[in-house]
Formats: C-alpha cells, structure tokens, sequence
C-alpha cells in the first residue's frame, strides 16, 4: 500500500499559499463591484413588441442618465443623484412610452442585485453582487438586458474612451486592466474575480 507523501502540516501549508496567493490576486481590485452601478431593463414581456419597446427604454434611460450623471465623480455622488431623480425619471418614461403608444408603466429603483459574468465589446465585468438602477416595464415577465450606467460604460466607442470615463469615475488602472483582461495576468484575475463573484452571489440569494 503507497503511502500519503504529504504530511498533514505540508498539506496545510500547500492550502495556506493558493489562499494567500487568491487573496493577494483579487486584492488588485478591491471593491470593483462596489465602484459600478449596473443598469436593468427587464421588459413587460417576451413579445416581440415589448422587446423592441424594452431597448428603446434602455437608450432612453441611457440618454437620460447621461445628462443627469454628467457632473458625478464618484460611486457614492453617483447614486444620491439617482435617488434624488427617480421619481423623475420615472415620470420621463412614461411619457416616453405614451408617446408610443403603450400604456405600460415603468418601475424604477437603484438595489443591490446579483449579476452573472458578462462580456461586452471592449470590456467584461465578473460575476457578483453590483448596485443597479433597475428600470421594470409593466409585469416585468420578459427578457432583460443590463450594462453600466456609472461610469458610462456602454456609451464607450473604444478602449480608450472606456479608459478615459472609468478613470474620471474613479476606478484605477488594475480595475480598468482587470476589466479588459489586459494580459494573462489580468485574465487570471479575472478568472478568479468571476469565481469569488459566484460564490457572493450565491451567498447574496440566500
């Protein structure tokens, strides 16, 4: 019979080194969930009307924050001006959605919410819990759609216009380098960001 060739302090020391090595990786960018505010659409339903009404809402409500959100420099100024103009924009909304001919109401709030990992054009953003300006359309029974509405993300063209707006908003250039997986470094970083998001979402749901 072949025996263990690890001794049990080995073992423990061999654990001891991943954790610390995980720890010191996502220590690169702490708190990026924290530095973001998503944005949710969810549609009134899977008909094809209401999800072509869904994405006109989104590039309304994108429009919208753009000029709201113009002055905020930070997270924290970021959501107070969202608050302050949630009844608002809620207001703008469903006017925006009269004028097309829909009487579905739109439901607005700014919540904590747990997102899977998601790749966009220029950028990723790993999985977890993010705050999210959460726009609902009548029974909110359809397909959603969600990006980032602080910083301006989605509006970005390029790499560098997301460069430039993620750095006026306040996030550094590991969270910009972790975000775009700039190297196999920042991809491991990212691997990992994504599975310790997970396992916070999943302690989100309970």
């Amino acid at each position: 019979m072949m025996k263990n060739r690890f001794k049990p302090w080995e073992i423990a020391l061999c654990i001891g080194l991943v954790l610390a090595f995980t720890v010191s990786v996502l220590a690169a960018s702490p708190g990026l969930s924290d530095k973001l505010i998503r944005l949710h659409v969810v549609g009134a339903s899977d008909s094809e009307e209401d999800q072509a009404l869904k994405l006109l809402v989104r590039d309304e409500t994108l429009a919208l924050m753009e000029d709201v959100l113009a002055g905020a420099s930070a997270v924290d100024e970021a959501e107070t001006v969202i608050r302050e103009n949630i009844p608002a924009l809620e207001e703008r909304l469903e006017s925006f959605l009269r004028k097309r001919g829909s009487d579905q109401t739109a439901t607005v709030t700014l919540q904590r919410e747990a997102f899977p990992t998601r790749e966009y054009s220029t950028f990723s953003l790993p999985a977890g819990p993010y705050n999210a300006l959460r726009v609902v359309l009548g029974d909110g029974e359809g397909k959603n759609w969600w990006c980032v509405v602080f910083p301006p993300l989605c509006a970005s063209a390029a790499i560098e216009d997301l460069s430039d707006d993620s750095k006026a908003a306040g996030l550094t250039d590991e969270d910009v380098a972790l975000i775009t997986k700039d190297g196999e470094t920042y991809a491991l970083r990212f691997k990992l960001a994504e599975w310790f998001g997970k396992i916070k979402n999943w302690l989100f749901g309970r």
